[in-house]
């Protein structure tokens, strides 16, 4: 497994956080909202999840129980600019209702389940992904969320081959950081912003803030 030291990782993270400033990720108005966001954001961007959201909460549905009890079309309907609009309103029927059903709600999940990761990944459509977003965002949980964007950005910028790697072994790199809600959070959404607007998957390495320590761009830059 690759090696990056505490001393990299927030060389790193001191860099983004002096150009985009503290993030305050996940945009959510309740732990309900982030947890359904977390399934709608799953292969579509951001933008289309506003969306979802929206309806949602124009039809009075933005929360686990009204999901659990309202019919799979209505929710269909809701979520249609979400991309897999079928497979993510049965996704979050699954989720609701167990979650309503077990606990009440998911703020009771989170502090009586006895193993939280382990009872999440049981629920049908949610993933390692979704579950830790759910985790550290809701749950307030010192785990580090690995999704493609956070792959990208360390692939580039260290040389590590991390688009490959499996996801706990990715999630194992940031175990030199302090255990630190905030710092997972906010350095999580960092890597977000920085693959958003420079490092796509057509970089724009000429103007990224982190370029004096990228290696991807150092390369490009000589050739």
């Amino acid at each position: 497994m690759p090696q990056l030291s505490r001393k990299q990782l927030l060389s790193l993270y001191s860099k983004l956080r002096s150009h985009f400033g503290f993030l305050n990720w996940w945009p959510a108005k309740s732990n309900d909202e982030m947890a359904i966001g977390a399934i709608l954001t799953q292969n579509t961007s951001w933008k289309n999840v506003e969306k979802a959201i929206a309806r949602l909460e124009a039809n009075r549905m933005l929360s686990l129980k009204a999901i659990a009890e309202a019919k799979l079309s209505k929710v269909e309907r809701a979520i249609r600019s979400s991309g897999f609009f079928r497979q993510k309103a049965k996704r979050l029927k699954s989720f609701s209702t167990y979650i309503v059903s077990n606990y009440g709600g998911i703020d009771s999940f989170f502090k009586r389940s006895k193993e939280p990761r382990k009872e999440l990944l049981s629920i049908g459509g949610i993933g390692k992904e979704t579950a830790d977003s759910m985790l550290l965002y809701a749950g307030n949980r010192p785990i580090f969320v690995i999704d493609a964007y956070t792959r990208r950005v360390l692939s580039r910028v260290f040389g590590i081959d991390a688009e490959r790697m499996g996801y706990e072994e990715v999630q194992r790199i940031f175990d030199v950081l302090p255990a630190s809600i905030d710092l997972y959070k906010d350095f999580h959404a960092q890597f977000v912003e920085l693959a958003k607007n420079y490092c796509r998957k057509k970089p724009l390495c000429s103007k990224c803030p982190v370029r004096s320590m990228c290696k991807y761009a150092s390369k490009a830059a000589s050739t």
